[in-house]
């Protein structure tokens, strides 16, 4: 059924489909499909209006909504979790599965919103998110750091990475030999491609960014030696070992921008200023075409926020 697969869904093999959510720009949001044997799961939803999409990959590999078994957010942020209400309404067997730390929040999702609208503000939150809605709690379940949930008998193990949130796991797929990362593996977008592989840089947008933690969390990806990993932001990765020392690397260069200039006055300025200078650079040490304004564009909501999120960490005191 693949070659009657909607221009926004990519099969990546496997089994596994990326879905673009539609969020922000084109390839920009992921959430990824799993499928086995005519039953599937959800990695990451997006927000609300990736619904219709979801629903239509389904319908393209001829899934029935009632075979669907998981919804696992990666972590609740909203592009990545923001629509597991409205999407488990349309899921009648499907079992929301999510970090300890975050069920809470998609069974009542007040604080989850409200916490966003201080960071985007009400005309935003409108546009991207729009109205939060809650997941019967008797079809939620908390994960566990190491353990498996079945998959028709495909394995799913999920790992506790804390660093971007604390509320993140990750979920080791055997089959494919691949992680599906959240944000712990950083951003990744096609556009940057070059004959090296691709080109990756941490997100640390607020409000829990850790270095210490996220850089334990890449280590525990990469000692399982994946043959790939799927980030929401965006697609699949290869050459994981590589990425993830690259992403190391750019977490020390950060902390050191931050801990130069945390008593700034103009801090958030200089942040993004740095932040820009530091990503232009490593991008064209990767061999990317773009000019420094094209990088710095592309890059700008990531830039903004990555900038809000260590001025947060610097205010806890920047441990």
């Amino acid at each position: 059924m693949e070659e009657n697969l909607p221009e926004f869904v990519q099969p990546l093999g496997h089994g596994v489909y990326a879905i673009d959510t539609g969020f922000q720009r084109p390839r920009f949001d992921a959430a990824y499909l799993v499928v086995e044997r005519g039953h599937a799961a959800f990695i990451d939803t997006g927000t609300n209006f990736a619904l219709p999409r979801h629903l239509a990959a389904l319908e393209a590999l001829g899934i029935s909504r009632d075979a669907v078994d998981w919804v696992i957010p990666t972590h609740v942020h909203l592009d990545h979790a923001g629509g597991s209400g409205v999407l488990m309404r349309e899921l009648p067997r499907a079992t929301l599965l999510v970090h300890p730390r975050g069920a809470r929040h998609l069974v009542d999702p007040s604080a989850l919103y409200a916490g966003a609208l201080e960071v985007y503000g009400a005309a935003e939150m409108e546009r991207s998110y729009g109205e939060l809605v809650g997941v019967d709690p008797a079809r939620v379940r908390a994960s566990v750091d190491g353990e498996t949930v079945d998959l028709v008998g495909r394995s799913l193990e999920i790992a506790d990475t804390p660093g971007h949130a604390r509320h993140h796991h990750c979920i080791w797929d055997a089959t494919s030999r691949g992680w599906f990362t959240g944000d712990t593996f950083g951003l990744s977008y096609r556009e940057f491609d070059t004959p090296r592989g691709a080109f990756a840089l941490p997100t640390t947008t607020p409000v829990q960014f850790e270095p210490e933690p996220l850089k334990a969390s890449i280590a525990r990806l990469v000692a399982r030696d994946p043959a790939q990993v799927f980030v929401t932001h965006y697609g699949r990765v290869g050459d994981p070992r590589r990425v993830g020392a690259d992403l190391v690397e750019l977490v020390d260069a950060m902390v050191a921008i931050a801990r130069r200039l945390k008593d700034r006055a103009d801090r958030q300025a200089a942040l993004e200023a740095a932040l820009g200078d530091l990503y232009v650079e490593r991008a064209a040490a990767h061999g990317v075409a773009f000019d420094a304004p094209t990088v710095r564009r592309l890059l700008d909501v990531d830039i903004r926020l990555n900038a809000q999120g260590i001025g947060v960490w610097l205010d806890r005191g920047g441990r």
